[in-house]
């Protein structure tokens, strides 16, 4: 067991607590790193299975992200363009197939000018409303008690238009039925990406990823820190009480390590945040606000080939299906690798469905519903997995916390006030980049700065 003196404990070491962490020694405080798994990286992962190497987790990078492409680049990383030559496939409410270029789906006349205008009100929401504090303007209220899919079809009479702008936000980014969150919270994640529009709009929402996987962002954080960080290390208990100085003393009781601190970040997603024991309990506001934050459901699938062979046909490996089993469809080929990889998702109920069927009956329902956008060579991969982050222990669910209907503006205002000394840091809570990492980044510079103008108060005052 280890007994450790530290400034700041640090609780999980994905992006946001390594970057957390790493800002505060800059700072010139002391800090220990304490993560439940056996590795760092959070919800981003790089692993190699049957010899291919995967992006278990989180990937990709977004012109918009402009935080997390300076620390790639202060880190010596590169990025790669995602595959993108070559015509897209879109299968409709009919069940067809339709081969296609550009960024417009191939949709009736009608259809189309209802997409368009549900995109222009979502532009205009999320401009006029933000990511900083949607819970404080006006219409927030008012727009955070009708659920997505019901404020889409109030605005709309074309289920095909609905269900395809659904698509972006339910299944690609909340990974939750439509039905189960607010109008604002789809504002809130178009915000948080510079507007609605980037996020239908592949090209630049997948733009990129790393060379040699996205983990590496926590990894070459991590190395840095060196033995602060403590890994196979579920932290149990957090102690906390006012000292004489005005600040507190911090006891932080987990598997492997007790710390004595000054302060303590949270950096978990907030599903997670019950799994500790604070002492004294967390306050009313907090006990409810977190009952009221879930993560969604997604199967993240992979397929790996002999060769990209959707190619040789002219097509991209791009597919959209809002009523198909996998709604997305990318191609997902590492940079410099001769075979062709491809990456879809399952998502919200849907993910319930395959997942009551075994695991071979799961495989060829998802090769099959791929097989339908690109053709039957994709029923027969030679490495296939699914990320299943609904299982993870330490994470249960993806892609990040979101609210449940109406808790947006009655909680949002609270979700990143301190409690004592314990400050909250993760991607779920960023406003920017929320749910990715360039957000998990910003939120732990943010929090990083916040403790260490604290703790420069203290000192002055002391």
């Amino acid at each position: 067991m280890l007994n450790l003196n530290r400034d700041v404990v640090v609780v999980g070491a994905g992006p946001s607590g390594l970057t957390a962490a790493r800002e505060l020694k800059k700072a010139g405080l002391t800090v220990a790193v304490l993560e439940a798994r056996d590795r760092v990286g959070g919800r981003t992962w790089t692993d190699t299975v049957d010899g291919a190497m995967l992006e278990i987790g989180g990937q990709w990078v977004s012109p918009d992200q402009t935080v997390l492409l300076d620390l790639l680049d202060e880190l010596g990383l590169e990025t790669y363009p995602r595959y993108r030559q070559g015509e897209s496939v879109y299968i409709g409410s009919d069940g067809i197939p339709v081969r296609y270029t550009g960024d417009t789906f191939p949709v009736d006349p009608a259809t189309k000018a209802e997409m368009d205008r549900l995109v222009a009100l979502l532009d205009g929401l999320a401009a006029e409303i933000g990511a900083t504090e949607p819970w404080a303007h006006p219409k927030a209220r008012e727009l955070d008690t009708i659920s997505f899919h019901h404020w889409l079809r109030q605005n709309s009479a074309n289920e095909e238009a609905c269900k395809n702008i659904g698509l972006f936000i339910a299944g690609g980014m909340l990974t939750k039925p439509a039905h189960a969150f607010s109008a604002l919270q789809a504002v809130l994640m178009a915000a948080s990406a510079g507007s609605f529009t980037h996020l239908t709009d592949e090209d630049f929402i997948l733009d990129r990823r790393v060379v040699g996987g996205m983990q590496q962002v926590s990894l070459l954080q991590a190395q840095e820190l060196g033995d602060d960080v403590v890994l196979n290390n579920p932290v149990r208990t957090i102690n906390w009480e006012p000292d004489a100085d005005g600040g507190h003393r911090v006891t932080v009781e987990s598997d492997r390590a007790t710390v004595n601190a000054r302060f303590v970040v949270m950096a978990v997603p907030p599903n997670l945040y019950s799994r500790v024991s604070f002492n004294p309990p967390l306050p009313r506001r907090q006990h409810q606000m977190h009952q009221h934050q879930s993560l969604g459901l997604v199967i993240k699938v992979h397929a790996v080939y002999d060769r990209p062979f959707w190619r040789d046909k002219g097509l991209s490996g791009t597919g959209f299906g809002a009523d198909a089993l996998v709604q997305e469809v990318y191609d997902n080929t590492n940079h410099g690798d001769t075979r062709g990889t491809l990456v879809g998702f399952v998502s919200d109920e849907k993910a319930d469905a395959v997942f009551e069927l075994s695991a071979e009956g799961r495989k060829k329902a998802i090769l099959a519903s791929i097989a339908g956008f690109l053709g039957d060579e994709a029923l027969t991969p030679e490495v296939y997995y699914e990320s299943d982050w609904g299982s993870e222990e330490w994470t249960r669910g993806a892609y990040a916390a979101s609210y449940d209907l109406g808790g947006l503006h009655r909680y949002g205002k609270d979700q990143l006030t301190p409690v004592g000394p314990i400050y909250w840091a993760s991607s779920d809570l960023a406003a920017e980049g929320y749910q990715h990492v360039d957000g998990a980044i910003r939120i732990g510079r943010q929090t990083a700065a916040r403790i260490a103008e604290v703790a420069k108060v203290a000192v002055a005052v002391g």
